[in-house]
């Protein structure tokens, strides 16, 4: 059952009860959002995921009957094929799964990369692989594209017969189901038109996928409904608020950014909770960021705008869990903290449940609406017209590194940097603005697989942070757009942005009629795009699109920006010698002015001369007066 190590009872805990808040978000009283009127509006159109646990809104028996039938079928391998919400809580179940008895291997792919697609595909023999296409509305850009590309390698092997190894899951009436329907797909598993995205990890867009691992879905289910007991009762020992309360009366108190620290198998949590709680806070100016694998010696002391939540997670490795824990020695302790354990997957549902429930409760708290997604809505609407009209003209473009001629990378800025005019000055200007409480994200449509790709760019984000001294974020294109991109967008302007992508050494062309041409056109477009909604909310970023994706090209990258760095902290720490020198010899110069007034106020003393003191009376002149004569004569 849910437990937490928590420090003290946080005053919103009680802000909580009184409301009544957990037993009306269950019984989905969207009078709660009353704060506005479309606060109010959405809620009442988006809170069927509060009681999922007891009422699935689906059959669960059909679903377990067709996952195992696929798999008698022969059916070995699972791709998903899906962006944001549809994708999160099943890569979570299934990789945290994983260690213990999936009967088939899963693989999520969100990634539009050209790189990673062909990776997935000879991962994959077509005759004994499952593709699932998830996506509530159905008609998300990249799941669309993502299928084509899959589909057209699937024909080449299966004809036909492709139709039987595709399922979707989608809401009902949607143009995905009306396809799957009308061309014979193996399954559809329609979703609920109440529920959102990063709050459907108890529906069908996470069973579906659990039930094909091979994972109980009675065992997973009877944790939920466990858990949706506890979270939905007005008490102060309610774990959601209890967690609820943490976040926001921190958040008050200038903590507005958390660090997640888990062992390896507890990290995929840590990206279901950052959509949650950065697409569900992040707007309106409001905002809590969730810091995902981060390393504990940058918490060694309190940098006070953060706290620290930990998961232990079960492990066999002895050394595994000793390395976890003694990283957690070298926290500040002054940091606020809380701290949670799951030894099983099915436990995973209890914490789903909590942390829906919690981050509902502090979208009240904070008077902002956790349904909606302004922003992201506002990002794919630019992505579109770019596809539709043509990508922006850089800034500028040069050969990016010295050393090699890599080829010419593209450069354009947000206005806050225009006149920057070669790439050094342009990030010597964005790097150089991080300020103490901001965040650094690395936006990065860039494949993370193959041998140092993410070793570049981890150094890249690790040096920023080590630097500066500032929460450092990795976000995955377009992956982050569904996710942290709402918070970027629509949070507090704390944040500076590096976009990165690039060319492709060999692109994966789409099929005529689609938006974009190819899967590279519609990466690079996605990053225009974030930089112009980036851009027109005020935020400081630059994009910087390079010449190729190889990992050589990386590290070349990853040297310049440490040059940068350098070159900043060295200007910093010569300007502070030269302000220092400049107040020692303003203090010196004091001295000596201090020193000669002293001397000259003491030699007018010994040598002043002291007046005469004044008569009382005025003298009377004698006048000699003759004998016999008057003085008056």
């Amino acid at each position: 059952m849910l437990t937490a190590d928590i420090e003290k009872t946080y005053p919103a805990a009680k802000t909580l009860v009184k409301a009544r808040a957990a037993s009306r978000i269950h019984a989905k009283d969207a009078t709660l959002y009353e704060f506005s009127d479309e606060a109010r509006a959405c809620a009442a159109g988006y809170m069927g995921w509060t009681d999922l646990a007891t009422d699935p809104k689906c059959d669960l028996e059909a679903v377990r009957a067709f996952a195992d039938e696929a798999v008698e079928a022969g059916i070995d391998t699972i791709l998903l094929i899906g962006q944001g919400g549809s994708t999160q809580a099943p890569m979570t179940i299934t990789k945290y799964n994983k260690h213990d008895s999936n009967r088939v291997k899963f693989r999520t792919l969100d990634s539009d990369s050209p790189v990673r697609v062909r990776e997935m595909l000879t991962m994959c023999d077509p005759r004994r692989t499952l593709v699932v296409i998830s996506s509530k509305s159905g008609g998300t850009i990249e799941p669309r594209m993502l299928l084509e590309a899959v589909r057209a390698s699937f024909e080449r092997e299966l004809g036909d017969h492709v139709a039987r190894h595709l399922v979707a899951i989608t809401d009902p009436g949607s143009d995905l189901e009306a396809q799957a329907r009308a061309e014979g797909w193996r399954a559809v598993f329609p979703g609920e038109p109440t529920v959102g995205g990063r709050f459907s990890a108890l529906s069908v867009f996470g069973l579906v996928p659990a039930a094909l691992a091979g994972i109980d879905l009675e065992a997973f289910m009877a944790h939920a409904r466990q858990a949706e007991e506890a979270c939905s009762e007005d008490a102060i020992d309610n774990p959601a608020i209890g967690l609820a309360a943490f976040l926001y009366d921190n958040y008050c108190r200038g903590r507005n950014k958390f660090s997640f620290l888990t062992p390896k198998r507890g990290r995929v949590l840590g990206l279901w909770i950052e959509q949650l709680v950065a697409e569900s806070l992040g707007k309106e100016g409001q905002g809590v960021l969730p810091n995902i694998e981060i390393d504990p010696l940058l918490l060694t002391e309190d940098p006070g705008d953060r706290t620290v939540i930990m998961y232990q997670t079960q492990t066999d490795l002895w050394d595994e869990r000793r390395n976890f824990e003694m990283s957690l020695a070298y926290i500040d302790p002054a940091i606020p903290r809380l701290s949670y354990r799951i030894d099983t997957v099915e436990e995973l549902a209890e914490h789903f449940v909590m942390w829906e429930y919690a981050i509902a409760m502090c979208g009240y708290l904070m008077g902002v609406c956790p349904f909606d997604q302004p922003d992201v809505a506002a990002a794919k609407a630019e992505v579109l017209g770019i596809l539709e009209n043509g990508e922006p003209a850089p800034a500028f473009d040069e050969v990016f590194t010295e050393r090699v001629d890599m080829g010419r990378a593209e450069v354009s800025l947000a206005p806050v940097f225009e006149g920057c005019e070669d790439l050094h000055e342009a990030l010597y200007a964005l790097l150089s603005s991080i300020q103490p409480g901001d965040f650094f994200a690395l936006n990065a449509f860039l494949p993370f697989t193959g041998e140092g790709r993410r070793e570049a760019i981890e150094q890249i984000r690790h040096g920023v942070a080590e630097s500066f001294g500032v929460s450092s974020c990795l976000e995955v294109g377009p992956r982050y757009l569904h996710s942290t991109g709402q918070l970027q967008k629509g949070g507090p302007n704390m944040g500076v942005f590096l976009i990165l992508s690039a060319d492709e050494l060999k692109d994966i062309p789409l099929p005529e009629g689609c938006p974009a041409e190819s899967l590279g056109q519609l990466a690079k477009a996605q990053a225009a795009g974030d930089l112009a909604t980036l851009a027109k909310r005020g935020r400081r970023c630059v994009h910087l699109h390079l010449p190729d994706n190889s990992s050589v090209t990386l590290r070349l990258l990853a040297q310049v920006v440490d040059d940068v760095i350098a070159d900043i902290l060295t200007d910093r720490a010569l300007a502070e010698a030269a302000a220092l020198a400049e107040d020692e010899e303003l203090a010196e110069a004091t001295v000596v002015v201090e020193a000669a007034e002293a001397s000259e106020a003491a030699v007018e003393t010994e040598f002043a001369v002291e007046p005469e003191p004044v008569q009382a009376e005025a003298e009377v002149a004698e006048v000699p007066v003759e004998e016999g004569g008057s003085p008056e004569a």
